[in-house]
């Protein structure tokens, strides 16, 4: 990977939010590891990994939090999101449900950080004749202003783009 400036790495901790079985895990493990497995690991507690992205001749180190999210988890959401410099909220294409899972959680991380960075991810692109998300709830996303992909932990479709997305909207926000 060409470095350029030959600056020191940023480095970043950035938070994988959803529902249970949206895929956070899987999409980590695709962007770290570059795996995916049909019989994922379940986090429990909080695993914390480390990549390394390149943004624009600069290197961001992303310590990546993912927490094993079940009703507990928004009790500690907000010590959760300390120092944070950004999340990747995840919803599985599949099951609608967790993108009202997702517009929860966003309520609850406005209160906790307002303007860090997000990016939503529509999970399980792979999986297009099976998503069962409603157009207009979609539009819905376009509307709060929020930069949506598509991803998918299985193909990697997307996932590096998500993580180099985010890194760039941190970059941002630093700069401005």
């Amino acid at each position: 990977m060409p470095i350029g400036g030959g600056r020191d790495p940023i480095q970043k901790k950035i938070c994988m939010l959803g529902a249970f079985g949206v895929g956070k895990t899987s999409l980590v493990d695709r962007l770290v590891r570059n795996t995916f497995s049909q019989h994922p690991r379940v986090a429990v507690g909080v695993r914390i990994d480390k990549c390394m992205v390149e943004l624009e001749g600069r290197r961001m180190n992303m310590i990546v939090w993912d927490l094993h999210s079940e009703e507990d988890f928004r009790q500690i959401l907000k010590s959760y999101l300390r120092g944070a410099a950004g999340y990747l909220l995840v919803v599985d294409g599949t099951r609608p449900p967790s993108l009202d899972g997702a517009f929860e959680i966003m309520g609850l991380t406005e209160t906790s950080s307002r303007d860090t960075p997000c990016v939503l991810l529509l999970n399980k692109a792979d999986l297009a004749e099976d998503w069962r998300l409603e157009p207009s709830r979609l539009d819905e996303l376009e509307r709060r202003g929020l930069t949506v992909l598509k991803t998918s932990a299985r193909t990697g479709e997307g996932v590096t783009e998500a993580f180099t997305t985010l890194g760039r909207a941190i970059l941002g926000r630093a700069e401005q």
